[in-house]
C-alpha cells in the first residue's frame, strides 16, 4: 500500500509541478492513452496532434486535437496567467501556441478531424510529410484577434 501512495504522490507531483512552479508556466508531460481530453473527453492517443492550457497553481489541460483546444479556449473560462502550448507534429517538441507554425492538411486524419498542425518553425513544418500540400493557417484565424494566451512574453 506504501509503494502505491508514494508512486501517486510522486505521479501527482510530476504533473502539477509545472503549474505550481515560480515564473511563467512551462508544458506539462503527457501520458500518452492514459490522459483525456479536457474538450472531446477522448483519451489523447497521439502527442503529435495534442495541445495543452497550463495556469499556475492548476493541473494542466490537455486536448488531443488542436480543434479541441480552439473550441475549449473560445468556449470556456480561460484562468489567469494560462499559457497554451501545442505539440510540433514532426518533433513532439512542446511550444507556446503563440509562436506556432500552424498548417490545414485537409488529407491528414486528426483525432478530431481539425486537420490543423503545428510546428514550431518552417523549417520543421517543410520537412514533415504530413504538411506537404496543406495550407499556412495563422494564429489569429484558429485562435480568434487576441491569440491563444501566453502569447505576449
Amino acid at each position: 500500500m506504501t509503494g502505491r501512495w508514494l508512486g501517486a504522490a510522486a505521479l501527482a507531483a510530476a504533473v502539477l509541478a509545472p503549474a505550481c512552479a515560480g515564473g511563467p508556466p512551462v508544458p506539462a508531460t503527457l501520458e500518452v492513452g492514459r490522459q483525456p481530453c479536457d474538450h472531446c473527453r477522448m483519451t489523447v492517443s497521439d502527442a503529435r496532434f495534442a495541445g495543452q492550457l497550463v495556469a499556475p497553481g492548476e493541473e494542466p489541460r490537455f486536448f488531443d486535437d488542436i480543434g479541441c483546444l480552439t473550441a475549449y479556449l473560445r468556449d470556456g473560462e480561460i484562468p489567469p496567467g494560462a499559457v497554451a502550448f501545442v505539440a510540433d507534429h514532426r518533433t513532439r517538441d512542446w511550444l507556446r501556441a503563440a509562436d506556432a507554425v500552424y498548417t490545414k492538411a485537409e488529407t491528414l486524419a486528426t483525432p478530431m478531424s481539425s486537420h490543423v498542425i503545428a510546428h514550431g518553425t518552417v523549417a520543421s513544418r517543410d520537412a514533415d510529410p504530413d504538411a506537404r500540400g496543406g495550407a499556412p493557417v495563422s494564429a489569429t484565424e484558429l485562435f480568434g484577434p487576441s491569440g491563444p494566451p501566453g502569447g505576449a512574453r
